[in-house]
């Protein structure tokens, strides 16, 4: 089994503990040799999360039997923290798998494969097994999976396009903010401009690494923060009551079909009513 089938070591101990190996149609206990015409059948455990159901929005965006695409609202945290026991988007997928059970295959344990900030709108995968969860997080760290992003920032960028190439790190454990430090981790977030305003700029993100806050952190650190950004640059209420920053795009192989799945996200309202209160200024 460990040469054959690609399950975690914890996987397989348990699928031994709860004898759930079937050698034709029956129960596999200890070693046996097959031959040629067994049928060898793995029972995969019951896998199930216990979030509380609430009555939390969610938007799907795409879904089959393997995954789920949402588009984040912002204001809403992804998964229960001391700080957010409920009200999560966790919480309401309890809800959402409990009304569509029977139109996309069983409930299934809730796997976040990427984070969103709370105040960040914009596409979340959720793998519906933990063999999907691991061939998308192996597509990240090989960087076979493109993530885009829009963002609304303070100023008028000069260049039309760039990449900023610094190191992130989390200088003081006890704050949430994290900087571009020398001993961080290797950081490279594209930008592209999109629309200019007066003080303000559209832009396109395009990042080959996912460090926490790194957009945030990289545009605050060439002077152009996100509009909004409570912890790296100016709250903007008028304007905009969150930070302006919406994953807009992914792009990565489905880890069943292995066909190419390019997903998108449009502008939420709140960024499009910002850029059209910046263009009646002009």
């Amino acid at each position: 089994m460990r040469r054959h089938f690609d399950l975690s070591s914890r996987l397989r101990g348990r699928i031994k503990r709860e004898h759930l190996v079937f050698l034709n149609d029956a129960p596999c206990e200890g070693y046996h040799r097959a031959k040629a015409g067994d049928t060898i059948t793995i029972a995969l455990p019951e896998d199930r999360s216990h979030f509380a159901a609430e009555d939390i929005p969610v938007f799907p965006v795409y879904e089959d039997e393997h995954l789920l695409l949402l588009n984040k609202q912002p204001g809403v945290t992804v998964h229960p923290t001391k700080g957010h026991t409920h009200g999560t988007i966790a919480n309401g997928l309890m809800t959402y798998m409990e009304a569509h059970a029977g139109e996309n295959g069983n409930p299934f344990k809730i796997r976040f494969v990427n984070r969103l900030d709370m105040d960040t709108s914009g596409l979340l995968i959720v793998a519906k097994n933990a063999y999907v969860q691991n061939d998308i997080v192996q597509q990240m760290k090989m960087e076979h999976l493109s993530k885009e992003y829009h963002a609304l920032v303070c100023g008028e960028i000069s260049e039309d396009s760039g990449t900023i190439d610094l190191p992130i790190g989390h200088p003081n454990p006890d704050s949430p903010c994290r900087g571009v430090t020398p001993d961080g981790a290797p950081s490279v977030t594209h930008y592209q401009v999109v629309e200019r305003f007066s003080g303000f700029t559209l832009v396109r993100l395009i990042l080959e690494t996912g460090r926490t806050h790194q957009i945030r952190v990289h545009m605050s650190h060439i002077g152009h923060p996100v509009v909004s950004d409570q912890l790296y640059g100016t709250p903007d209420p008028d304007l905009i009551g969150r930070q302006a920053l919406h994953a807009s795009s992914l792009r990565f192989l489905h880890p069943v079909t292995k066909k190419e799945l390019h997903i998108e996200a449009p502008l939420p309202d709140d960024i499009l009513q910002a850029v059209l209160l910046l263009r009646s200024r002009a």
